[in-house]
């Protein structure tokens, strides 16, 4: 068998995605863009967008270039391979051009489909979906490209001696670089479209009561520009680094649990495995794809079956496949081929109930959602209440599904064995990393599922400046619901990869800490050799186990920072949200004649208020994420690490899934009462559903998700950092 075609049919994979989102995107530029009113509309919001992602990417390049120099320093110590600092600068590079191409596109993209809202429900559907494809397509294109051209590069350079080894666990490097880059993009992405949200919200529905997306509203195009630079930009560069992150991690947990296999190629054949289904699931995204369509007049049921028809049927038809995949890379001479197939299979199940229990709990068709509208009834203190009950409870399934998951994909994938062994423990953590790329193996159409709610959101404000009639706002109304219902599920699903990758990352970071030891010519404290020694003979020697007080300390450190980083996000956006409060009132106050449209307000006072908050709020919780690792490697050595990891993934998951789910609850309760429930738009129950929104806010879109990058991003840190720890302790 030819290792290195093989590649190549990923690369192919890759163009071949890249070449479907070009297409879509030139499809959805050849739709009319409506009339010049909602060209000009979009055109401000497209300048705004555009304005405030360079900037952000400024500052983001200081941070790039800081730490390449630090690991280009490390390397002529030999405290890294020479390859990490570039490796970690092209991680960058490919997660913010996935952002960068996906937020184009929907800037783009939201006045045609508000003008094709004018024609019918399907035509807007079409037009917002597809142009959400444009990102789902352009992420795993752009990470499919990475993966293979590095893993091509890598092979030609890195010696035989541990060659597979070496190579994956350098190339999870630029993993790092992806998470950095999506996490400063969540971050400040949140943190500027939640503050525009929330002012906008509070002053012009609450005290004004005038329509979401008024013209009147100073805080209209902010928060327009908001939705592309947190929910399309920001999304992507987060779902490229869990996508990257998933196949990376699998890639070299398949180089370690096959190294010492006696079947000739096992190894090279269980490190390709990850990212060729992924590149099968590429071309079954893009059938599932061209599956989504629904009729005029559809509500809430039907267009979200329309939606799950393509998720599922490119899932179920993924699940097919890999069977097909295993028998031919892994032979089926033995049971091997179909036990690992089954772990994905398990990841993609896994992947459906966590997206159901999301939609369940957030979508305003079931009663979870309609019981906070009802709650209503008596003030917003109880629609808060509500909300935060629901999502605690919500937290229940999702955990429960991982849990299962967890463990099947490990029996899954060690032919079943119980015993806690060498190799079979080796083998369960391939299998359970298999199962997070099986989980994000259609992310093509998962993504674009997601992407397409602010697309519609973005439809929905351009329809209500642009004067349209009543008929398209509530055209726009139905998809921009069926929007916030998909993206709590693009959330959920992101954040059970993560846990799932996240556990593969632990593996792998003791793989990083064993090739560190083999460069400084050091064998683990008992005496073990390092190159091969088993994860078991890992724990042994440094003593990794409940028992260490170093091991409980780091837990508590990593439950802390998943509350730390959510108190310092959220306070951010309430900082941020004051100021625009206090612009938006000002100018209802001064400007004379803008409550009656015969003035127009200062729209730039607004943008340039989220753009500054954004940008200065962004920088400390992201270099937290960063520093904590390394002091944590510093002063508690390898086994606080693996505690700060095992206690930042525990709780981080746990409370993304609970912020999320409340804010979409939230979100989409108040939706329930303006579709007329409750007294309807203007009423009491709105107006207390309108805070619980706003209250949600930061909940589902800048604290919660971000959440799942952090996880990852602390082991991608580790797992660089691994040299300096181990020199520093050697000291």
């Amino acid at each position: 068998m030819n290792y290195t075609l093989l590649i190549y049919c990923v690369l192919a994979a890759s163009l071949l995605a890249l070449g479907f989102a070009f297409f879509f995107y030139r499809q959805m530029l050849g739709k009319d863009e409506g009339t010049d009113l909602m060209k000009k509309i979009a055109a401000h919001v497209r300048q705004g967008a555009m304005a405030y992602l360079k900037q952000q990417y400024k500052v983001v390049t200081i941070v790039f270039v800081v730490l390449a120099i630090m690991f280009f320093i490390m390397s002529i110590f030999d405290l890294q391979n020479g390859w990490v600092w570039f490796a970690f600068l092209t991680g960058g590079f490919f997660s913010g051009l996935a952002g960068f191409f996906g937020m184009k596109t929907a800037t783009y993209a939201s006045a045609r489909t508000a003008n094709a809202a004018r024609q019918s429900l399907n035509s807007g559907l079409q037009v917002a979906f597809r142009s959400g494809a444009v990102m789902g397509l352009t992420v795993v294109g752009l990470a499919l490209l990475d993966v293979s051209l590095w893993f091509l590069v890598l092979d030609h350079f890195i010696p035989e001696e541990n060659h597979l080894i070496i190579i994956t666990t350098t190339m999870l490097t630029f993993g790092m670089g992806a998470s950095t880059q999506a996490l400063f993009a969540r971050v400040g992405g949140g943190i500027y479209t939640k503050a525009a949200d929330v002012g906008a919200d509070l002053v012009g529905k609450t005290e004004y009561n005038i329509p979401e997306d008024d013209p009147r509203n100073p805080a209209t195009i902010a928060d327009n520009v908001g939705d592309n630079v947190g929910d399309v930009a920001g999304m992507g560069a987060d779902l490229y680094e869990s996508y990257a992150g998933s196949i990376l991690a699998t890639m070299a947990l398949g180089a370690s649990a096959f190294a010492t296999s006696a079947v000739e190629g096992m190894q090279i054949k269980a490190v390709l495995a990850p990212s060729l289904i992924a590149a099968v699931g590429v071309l079954l995204s893009i059938i599932g794809i061209y599956m989504v369509k629904t009729k005029e007049g559809a509500g809430m049921t039907e267009l979200l079956k329309a939606l799950s028809r393509g998720t599922n049927t490119a899932a179920c038809l993924i699940a097919v496949a890999t069977f097909g995949i295993f028998a031919w890379l892994f032979g089926t001479d033995t049971n091997q081929w179909w036990q690992v197939s089954l772990s994905v299979v398990v990841g993609l199940l896994a992947g459906v109930i966590i997206g159901k229990s999301t939609e369940y709990y957030t979508s305003q068709t079931y009663k979870p959602t309609q019981k906070v509208s009802e709650s209503s009834k008596t003030g917003p203190a109880t629609v808060i209440i509500s909300g935060l009950g629901l999502g605690m409870l919500s937290t229940a399934i999702p955990v429960i599904t991982v849990g299962v998951a967890i463990i099947l994909a490990y029996l899954c994938a060690n032919g079943f064995h119980v015993e806690f062994t060498a190799e079979n423990l080796s083998l369960g953590l391939y299998g359970i990393g298999i199962a997070a790329v099986g989980m994000l193996s259609t992310l093509g159409i998962t993504l674009a599922t997601d992407a397409y709610g602010p697309i519609a959101d973005n439809a929905g404000g351009n329809a209500e400046m642009s004067g349209l009639p009543a008929e398209v706002r509530q055209r726009t109304d139905a998809l921009d619901a069926l929007g916030n219902t998909t993206a709590a599920t693009g959330k959920g699903f992101a954040i059970g990869s993560a846990a799932l990758t996240a556990l593969a990352l632990l593996a792998s970071y003791v793989e990083e800490i064993k090739m560190a030891l083999v460069r400084i010519g050091q064998d683990l404290p008992n005496g073990v050799e390092a190159a091969k020694a088993s994860l078991i003979d890992f724990m042994d020697a440094y003593n990794v186990n409940l028992m260490n007080p170093i091991v409980l300390v780091g837990i508590f450190i990593g439950a802390m920072m998943a509350f730390l980083f959510c108190g310092l996000t959220m306070n951010a956006v309430g900082r941020a949200a004051q100021k625009m409060v206090e612009e938006v009132r000002r100018q209802f106050q001064t400007i004379k004649g803008i409550l009656e449209g015969k003035a127009d307000p200062d729209y730039a006072r607004c943008v340039e208020i989220s753009t500054k908050g954004a940008q200065h709020e962004m920088l400390l919780p992201s270099l937290l994420a960063i520093i904590v690792p390394i002091v944590t490697g510093l002063v508690l050595g390898v086994a606080g690490v693996l505690g700060l990891l095992i206690g930042g993934l525990s709780t981080g998951f746990v409370l993304a899934i609970f912020m999320a789910n409340s804010g979409g609850a939230w979100d989409n309760a108040k939706k329930y009462v303006e579709e007329g429930h409750f007294g309807g738009k203007g009423s009491d129950c709105h107006k207390a559903t309108i805070v619980g929104d706003t209250v949600g806010d930061p909940f589902k879109d800048t604290s919660g998700p971000s959440l799942n990058i952090l996880i990852k991003l602390m082991s991608m840190v580790s797992i660089v950092m691994a040299g300096l720890t181990i020199n520093f302790h050697l000291l």
